[in-house]
């Protein structure tokens, strides 16, 4: 799986983990030099505190495209380690 922004790959992972429809991509298999930490911060009660990165792509950021959960809940494991995406980001299966 691939992650996409502006026709530049985000992250890139055969072994993504699927929850909510959301493929969560190992930390390793992304590219952090396009990630910006943001002071945003979402609560999910089953999942925990979510805390997001803003993507840079040239001078265009696309704002809290980015999340995961640095310390989630026992029933959350799996995505620990894990980033998801939204807000335009594509992900294709290439």
């Amino acid at each position: 799986m691939k992650a996409i922004w502006k026709e530049m790959v985000i992250a890139d992972s055969d072994e993504t983990v699927v929850v909510e429809g959301n493929h969560y991509f190992p930390a390793e298999s992304v590219n952090m030099d396009l990630l910006k930490e943001s002071s945003t911060q979402t609560v999910c009660g089953w999942k925990g505190t979510a805390s997001y990165y803003s993507i840079q792509v040239g001078d265009q950021t696309n704002e809290d495209a980015a999340w995961y959960y640095p310390d989630p809940k026992a029933a959350a494991d799996d995505i620990k380690g894990r980033v998801a995406f939204w807000k335009g980001v594509q992900i294709v299966d290439e």
